[in-house]
């Protein structure tokens, strides 16, 4: 007869220590469930997947069910390093690992990668190549620029040219509709701002203007393919272009989410013309502050470059006189001001918690030094005046 408060209290043990503190998936902090075919101790998020591969995995909450003695041995031999160390022992370095905040499509697919597919095992390393031999083609469906609508198109991803080219139709006789320098490409799942689970949001410089594709495939693993061949396919590039690099130096060059995003009011430069509603994106690897019309605007209307703080940049809140006096047409009334060596900017958060955030986020990026390469983005910006 099993002891069911002895074995509760092996298990609580057993996910206090390092390697089990932390969800096996997603590194969420202390998991209180735990898959005792797999050995491993996952969080509540990550559960839903699990009981989705009844075969391979099955979960028991830590504190709320019965386990055998058997069951709880079979814990205390594995565990989330022991699992880790078979299931993940061929991970590439371009793959994305989700973490607790990453979307759904990402976190269930890394499970089925993981469990399901073992595609990072001895025996399954070869499912790789599907998006990792240096050729991605395929169709996805595209937002159209015009009426909003998305279009299904063609795409190829080619290592050996380092392009993204899309296709109106199947056919690659009447050449490519856009081909997109990998060079500048940047892809970031967006499923809320898409309206699909499976949205994707691709960006990349034309003319230094910054352009959006906003694409989703049906298929959860097909879109998950997609975003890791890029990635694959943006570290051959990094490794080209700074071949004495490392790849812990590279991969957070990869690709990246953005810091901040959001609507404000926006005023001009002498802070008496009318205030226009704006989606912002804070592209804080590159220490651009993107506007927009709408979130789903294929082209920026404008970006302000956010440098530290020793060359004159600072931020905080807007003081009453800051503001204005309502004359400009701003609805909202929770101000922040940028300051630049050029000029103050002024912008107004319709809550205060969207105020603080955003504050936040511009310290974060005010706060940090300037590598190489922001001077280069800093001249680009420039030259565009």
């Amino acid at each position: 007869m099993a002891n069911h408060d002895r074995n509760k209290k092996i298990l609580l043990d057993l996910v206090k220590k390092p390697d089990n503190s932390r969800c096996a998936d997603c590194e969420a902090p202390e998991p209180d469930w735990a898959s005792y075919k797999l050995g491993t101790f996952v969080c509540l998020t990550c559960t839903g997947t699990h009981r989705n591969l009844s075969n391979i995995s099955r979960i028991k909450s830590i504190h709320l069910d019965f386990w055998d003695d058997e069951l709880v041995e079979f814990m205390r031999a594995n565990g989330n390093a022991s699992a880790r160390a078979f299931y993940e022992m061929a991970v590439p370095p371009f793959y994305y690992r989700p973490r607790q905040q990453d979307c759904a499509v990402l976190r269930e697919q890394w499970i089925r990668a993981k469990y399901e597919r073992q595609e990072f095992t001895s025996q399954g390393k070869h499912l790789q190549q599907a998006y990792s031999s240096g050729l991605y083609e395929g169709s996805l469906w595209k937002k159209g620029r015009d009426n909003g609508h998305y279009l299904k198109r063609r795409f190829v991803l080619s290592e050996k040219d380092f392009t993204l080219r899309y296709f109106t139709t199947d056919s690659q006789t009447k050449g490519p509709k856009a081909v997109i320098a990998v060079k500048t490409l940047n892809a970031t799942f967006q499923p809320e701002k898409i309206g699909h689970p499976h949205g994707l949001q691709l960006t990349y410089l034309c003319e230094d203007h910054t352009r959006n594709l906003f694409v989703y495939h049906e298929d959860a693993q097909e879109i998950v393919n997609w975003f890791c061949a890029i990635r694959a396919t943006r570290l051959a590039y990094l490794k080209t272009a700074f071949p004495m690099a490392s790849d812990s130096e590279l991969l957070p060059w990869i690709t990246r989410n953005y810091l901040k995003e959001g609507y404000m009011e926006k005023t001009g430069p002498l802070q008496r013309e009318p205030f226009k509603k704006r989606w912002f994106v804070l592209d804080a690897a590159d220490r651009k502050l993107l506007y927009f019309k709408t979130q789903l605007d294929a082209v920026e209307l404008g970006a302000v470059f956010i440098g530290p703080e020793s060359q004159g940049y600072s931020t905080g809140n807007a003081s009453r006189s800051a503001r204005g006096t309502g004359e400009c047409g701003n609805k909202w009334k929770f101000g922040i001001i940028v300051e630049t060596p050029e000029r103050q900017f002024v912008f107004m958060c319709e809550q205060e918690r969207e105020q603080k955030e955003w504050v936040a986020a511009f310290c974060q990026v005010i706060s940090r030094p300037m590598l190489p390469q922001d001077y280069t983005t800093e001249v680009n910006l420039r030259r565009r005046r």
